[in-house]
């Protein structure tokens, strides 16, 4: 029997098995094909030397050739073996470096997203009146009625301007022009705070403060002698805001300037 198909079939059998295998089969070389490729080498083996029978030239170079195909094997077996151990290294440090890529990708985009919540609109509910505006607009009308409320009515006038020249548009102008109008009466600006009243009643006269607004023109008004207007101002007051409490002080005014 000539062994040499035979060993050519194993070894084609062999390495298409090797080939064949994937890195998640870690049992690569436990496969049933491959210890019973090199079994039958060494049974091949033992029947041609082993019997004890005197041996042909052609059986001793047939023994010779299968034992060399059998450390041939052998080592292609190791080498593959080291090869599949250097691959799953690779593939091991492959998974390590995508999962750290995958959390900097992350921290990158939470890093992002609080970044850009910075200049998301906030939404504000400020005297019955709800908008949207930018976080520094808000914050620096914040910082604006914090003074105001310190009671520092000189730094807190300038402030407020300087708000309203910043954001002429802004939905805060007319709380900031109410404000505004208070912060110049405290600092005897009657004058000017006539002008910002009136200006927040034109920009919404139905505000929730519109009624204080007109009550706070006739205090000014009175303040500079002009007694007519703000007899004027307190019969508007009446007739416009009739259920408000400035109205009912409007009332008791007039009653006493008669």
């Amino acid at each position: 029997m000539n062994a040499m198909p035979f060993l050519k079939t194993c070894c084609r059998t062999l390495v298409a098995l090797c080939l064949s295998q994937s890195l998640a089969h870690a049992a690569l070389f436990e496969d049933d094909d491959a210890r019973r490729a090199i079994l039958d080498l060494r049974q091949r083996l033992e029947q041609l030397s082993g019997t004890g029978v005197a041996q042909s030239k052609s059986q001793s170079d047939e023994v010779l050739r299968l034992r060399s195909a059998l450390l041939d094997l052998q080592g292609q077996i190791e080498a593959l073996k080291s090869e599949q151990a250097k691959l799953r290294g690779s593939h091991e440090q492959l998974i390590r470096d995508l999962s750290e890529l995958q959390q900097r990708q992350k921290d990158v985009q939470l890093g992002v997203e609080d970044r850009l919540r910075k200049f998301e609109p906030v939404k504000v509910s400020l005297d019955g009146a709800e908008f949207w505006v930018d976080p520094s607009e808000k914050r620096d009308y914040d910082a604006v009625m914090a003074v105001f409320r310190k009671g520092d009515f000189g730094a807190a006038q300038l402030a407020l301007s300087s708000f309203g020249q910043r954001y002429p548009t802004s939905d805060y102008m007319p709380s900031v022009l109410f404000w505004l109008g208070n912060a110049q009466y405290a600092n005897k600006d009657y004058a000017g705070s006539v002008n910002n009243f009136k200006r927040m009643l034109s920009l919404v006269p139905n505000h929730p403060r519109a009624s204080e607004a007109t009550l706070a023109i006739s205090n000014c008004q009175i303040e500079l002698k002009d007694m007519k207007s703000a007899r004027k101002t307190l019969e508007d007051l009446v007739k416009t805001y009739p259920d408000s409490e400035a109205a009912q002080a409007a009332k008791e005014r007039l009653t006493r300037m008669k």
